[in-house]
């Protein structure tokens, strides 16, 4: 006969399986299969492991929740209205609808609880790596003996098709490398994808694999249903404290489904109305009901809210006695969890004169970086292996190595997309600004992070440098060409590519105070000239987007040239050479689309005077988006094909991006 407790859980398991099956079928869309599979692990995980506070779903020290495998959301919806967030059952009936708190994937900052947006498969898993390397870094950061302020896990569920991804790998080295003891990851090895089974592409030992990677490896086989092996496997991976943990874990997808448990049609599609009858009727669930929930099971998981409150309670008593023993450490500490930098922070940020030039624009920004991080202590990042060419290397501090966590500088390797995909993990976790840096070609391996980043809205700061042909001798594999033009179709993505020292100053201050979504600076390998700010437009302007570097002489220019980061020193030249022909010019540095956009009409307007057509924009990339600024009337010097391996002055002369070709094209504009 079965104990009342383990009747409790069964009917608090076939709670979740039921609501994730009805919500899909009346949705008519969705992933019913993994919900109904992983219902146990997320039972036990919630109800015995997971230290949250449902009532305060932002408590800092609480443990973070990543569902890596984000189409089986329902499974995460179920759970979060169980244990008694603000997520009602009409929600959950609302499943994939307009205005819904419960979309098809998880997104961070709709759904209370969600800590990332996931769905594209091994996002989640990167992200909950950067989360565990925040968690570390702060521990050993602000933690002092008796007075543990930091101390939490971060768990992830993890598919098939998230190891499948290459990028997934990328970060479960990393955190392999670096002992995360505090990743716990649970890997549903159901062996079903959308075609059928794994088999068809994919056969690979994950516990051995896993095992190189310096992960802790328990491989539960068949016990999914098996709570009592589930819990113990939880207990033995946080005793692990040197290395992140890997629980294995042999599903069946469809779990309970007569006709499609351990099928392919159980994964992204609806039971159909039958099939969940003849599920419930295997569960021991009235049949007919919809979307039922049982008060008891109401009861006893929504007890998080009160053992949440309590956990938040004990903590926010040991800050405040941390407060008293620490009290400068603790103010550090809430201005890191604010996000905001200091009043003061940028005060150090040098203003370079034209006898400091030519320099590149990446090394303005290593001496920018230098000048105001140790202001920002929460600042931190590195680059993918590249440290010495983009100039990201903080000094007077270390980098996070294992056991060393405090350090500021992150040593990627050559793991763009970990990196980029870890940073935002460590932004959504808080108490750090990351960064990342390589060459603007590898956003390439870096894209479906950065994308992700402006959706979820994450102060993220890129630093992207060697952009474009003037990279030179490298050749065309690694000049990029139709980079900015990608980037900048991201929505809610700020690129920024100044166009001297002054005006990255003003660049990396416009990305320290953006708080809304990822910004990036766009830099050279090559020098340029600084520009002599007293006759020509201040760099603050780089704030508002785009500005006026150097007026006309007249009333009224005939022809306005713009552009961005290297070309604009040949339009300012071009200025010169055209005054001596006559052709009254005005200089537009235009470092970011996006900042401008943002302007109020009246600005752009004064910037762009709608009266003057004729207008000339001049990049070394593809012309794509900038007729929006030209116009109809206007041209535009870009590129339409790959590079050349060859020096940098040669590679600019041979594209058309001289002096006399910028002339050409704008006497041609104005004598149109």
């Amino acid at each position: 006969m079965q104990r009342e407790e383990d009747l409790l859980d069964e009917l608090s398991i076939n709670t979740i399986r039921t609501l994730a099956m009805d919500a899909v079928q009346r949705a008519n869309s969705g992933h019913p299969g993994t919900p109904m599979a992983l219902a146990p692990l997320a039972y036990v995980l919630w109800t015995r492991y997971l230290r949250h506070n449902p009532a305060h779903p932002s408590w800092f020290n609480r443990d973070r929740f990543v569902l890596s495998c984000g189409h089986a959301s329902m499974l995460l919806y179920a759970v979060l209205h169980l244990t008694g967030y603000d997520l009602s059952l009409d929600d959950i009936k609302n499943f994939r609808q307009w205005g819904s708190k419960t979309p098809g994937h998880p997104e961070h900052g709709l759904t209370p609880g969600v800590e990332t947006t996931t769905g594209p498969l091994g996002q989640g898993i990167m992200n909950a790596v950067g989360m565990a390397m925040a968690e570390a870094h702060l521990a050993a950061v602000f933690n002092r003996d008796g007075h543990e302020i930091v101390d939490h896990h971060t768990y992830a569920f993890c598919s098939d098709g998230d190891f499948m991804e290459g990028a997934s790998h990328e970060a479960a080295s990393l955190a392999g490398h670096l002992g995360l003891g505090k990743l716990i990851c649970a890997y549903d090895d159901n062996r079903i994808t959308i075609e059928g089974s794994t088999a068809l592409a994919y056969s690979d030992d994950v516990a051995r694999r896993f095992e190189a990677y310096h992960w802790h490896v328990q491989n539960l086989g068949e016990r999914v249903n098996d709570l009592g092996a589930l819990s113990e496997a939880f207990a033995k991976a946080q005793a692990e404290k040197d290395r992140p943990s890997l629980i294995i874990v042999r599903s069946h997808i469809g779990y309970g489904s007569p006709h499609r448990q351990d099928s392919e049609k159980a994964h992204g599609e609806p039971l159909g109305e039958n099939e969940v009858r003849l599920t419930k009727k295997f569960y021991g669930w009235p049949e007919e009901a919809r979307f039922l929930v049982p008060a008891e099971v109401l009861g006893h998981m929504g007890r998080a809210r009160d053992q949440g409150a309590k956990l938040e309670a004990e903590w926010d008593e040991r800050f405040a006695a941390y407060r008293r023993a620490y009290p400068e450490l603790a103010a550090q500490f809430t201005a890191a969890l604010s996000g905001k930098p200091p009043s003061d922070w940028d005060r150090d940020i040098p203003t370079f004169r034209p006898g400091d030039g030519p320099i590149a624009t990446r090394i303005a920004s290593g001496k920018v970086l230098q000048a105001f991080a140790p202001r920002v202590p929460w600042l931190m990042g590195g680059s993918g292996d590249l440290a010495p060419s983009t100039k990201t290397l903080l000094s007077g501090t270390g980098y996070v190595a294992k056991g060393r966590y405090d350090g500021r500088n992150i040593a990627w390797g050559v793991r763009e997309h970990a990196m980029a995909a870890c940073c935002s993990g460590m932004a959504l976790h808080g108490g750090v600004r990351p960064y990342g840096a390589t060459f603007l070609i590898f956003t390439d391996y870096a894209r479906p992070a950065l994308r992700l980043a402006a959706l979820t809205g994450l102060p993220v700061i890129y630093v992207m440098t060697h952009d474009s042909i003037g990279l030179g001798e490298d050749g065309p594999t690694h000049q990029p060409v139709e980079h900015l033009a990608a980037l900048r179709a991201i929505p809610n993505f700020c690129v920024i590519r100044p166009a001297d020292a002054n005006e990255v100053a003003h660049a990396w201050r416009a990305a320290m105070v953006r708080d809304q979504g990822p910004t990036m600076l766009v830099l050279t390998r090559q020098d340029l000239p600084v520009f002599d700010r007293e006759r020509l437009g201040g760099a603050e302007g780089v704030h508002k987007g785009a500005y006026i570097l150097a007026k006309e002489k007249g009333a009224l220019p005939e022809v306005i040239l713009i552009a961005s980061g290297s070309e604009v020193q040949l339009i300012m030249a071009a200025q010169e050479e055209l005054t001596k022909e006559g052709i009254d010019a005005r200089v537009v540095s235009m470092p970011s689309w996006e900042l401008f956009r943002a302007q109020p009409q009246e600005y752009r307007d004064q910037v762009l005077l709608p009266q003057v057509k004729a207008r000339l924009a001049v990049e070394a990339a593809v012309p794509m988006g900038w007729r929006e600024w030209v116009g109809d009337g206007g041209d535009i010097i870009g590129i339409n094909r790959f590079g050349a391996s060859a020096p940098a002055k040669e590679n600019f002369k041979c594209f058309g991006f001289t002096v006399d070709h910028v002339v050409g094209r704008a006497r041609a504009l104005v004598r149109r």
